[in-house]
């Protein structure tokens, strides 16, 4: 039988930590190839080819120093020849890459070759609705796309601590090919069919991280922000009742779900750029510009985004919490007017329609 070939696309921290796991596994996986490619932008590191770094000193020296990597991990320059011959093909790279990635490798990849998505975020249509990043991947490669969501943290999982993540994929006679390539000792997937929540939840959870980082900048109490991350869940769950129709319950309790909430909202840059926004007075649009180089992060894209679709159907009063953090990034509102949503938020327990029950 012949055997499964891999590769990964993209070499920033978060593709290395998994082309890691990916390259041990191989080796011990009798049906996939020793060999994980990995495409590296020809880009120089202390006057050194990163790639030519990656595969003679076997350490992704810019995005992820110190952590060894398997030999068996070969970096390649020529996007094409990465995955040309992959029948597993892993996307990380920044979400605003994806149509031109997409657009080199149309008609040069396998036909029956599978993609994974670890690409959190979306496009947007012409006509301001959402384009997931799977949908872009299928559309253009006409090859089905998985997504894995909740490994939020590439150095804790290069560092081989206990980390969880959660894959969607749409075809499960392939779950447990995906559990032999992706589980470690210390890294633990679930697979479930759920494309579409997993990937949702993949960008809403920013916005509720931007809306802690702006209570973390108030000062305000511990109990507050449990009630904004409550009050959080419950509009994630009835947005994805909504506009994405048939999808689980049950997604929501996997590591993509509450888990990958509360750990946005501890540590990521959506909630320190909400807890500067209090802290200096300045603008969401100033500070974009200052400190990410005019880069309109994921949490603040997100709920643009969000917004248009909720305005679109005239539910503004149907997700305080979400409106009112547009509000914000509007200037339109001031950061302790959030303070006013959460305590004034109706206390009504959500009861979906349209998604699958537990």
């Amino acid at each position: 039988m012949k055997k499964i070939s891999i590769c990964v696309i993209g070499s920033g921290s978060l593709a290395t930590s998994l082309a890691k796991i990916l390259a041990h596994n191989a080796v011990l996986l009798p049906h996939v190839e020793d060999r994980v490619n990995i495409f590296v932008y020809d880009e120089l590191y202390n006057d050194v080819p990163l790639g030519d770094i990656i595969n003679s000193r076997h350490v992704n020296e810019k995005y992820l120093p110190m952590i060894e990597l398997p030999e068996n991990l070969v970096a390649c320059i020529d996007m094409v020849e990465t995955a040309k011959l992959a029948d597993v093909i892993v996307f990380a790279i920044p979400r605003h890459c994806i149509l031109v990635t997409c657009n080199i490798l149309m008609g040069k990849i396998k036909p029956n070759a599978m993609a994974i998505s670890v690409i959190e975020g979306f496009s947007l249509k012409e006509n301001g609705e959402i384009q997931l990043i799977s949908q872009e991947i299928v559309k253009s490669l006409k090859i089905p796309c998985g997504v894995l969501m909740s490994v939020n943290l590439a150095n804790e999982v290069a560092l081989d601590r206990y980390c969880e993540a959660t894959l969607g994929c749409r075809d499960l006679k392939n779950i447990k090919l995906y559990k032999d390539l992706f589980s470690a000792p210390k890294f633990r997937l679930t697979v479930i069919d759920d494309v579409e929540c997993v990937e949702v939840c993949g960008f809403l959870k920013h916005m509720i991280a931007f809306a802690s980082g702006l209570l973390d900048g108030l000062e305000t109490n511990e109990n507050t922000k449990s009630a904004c991350l409550r009050f959080g869940l419950i509009e994630m769950i009835r947005f994805i009742d909504v506009f994405y129709p048939g999808c689980k319950l049950s997604t929501f309790f996997e590591s993509c779900g509450i888990a990958d909430v509360m750990t946005v909202c501890r540590s990521s840059r959506n909630r320190r750029l909400g807890e500067i926004v209090v802290k200096t007075g300045h603008t969401v649009v100033h500070l974009e510009k200052q400190l990410m180089g005019g880069e309109m992060i994921l949490g603040t894209m997100t709920v643009k985004a969000v917004n248009y679709l909720i305005q679109q159907k005239g539910l503004q009063n149907k997700f305080p919490l979400f409106s009112t953090l547009y509000n914000i990034c509007e200037n339109k509102s001031k950061p302790e007017d959030l303070l006013n949503s959460i305590i004034s938020n109706p206390n009504i327990i959500y009861h979906p329609t349209k998604l699958r029950p537990l």
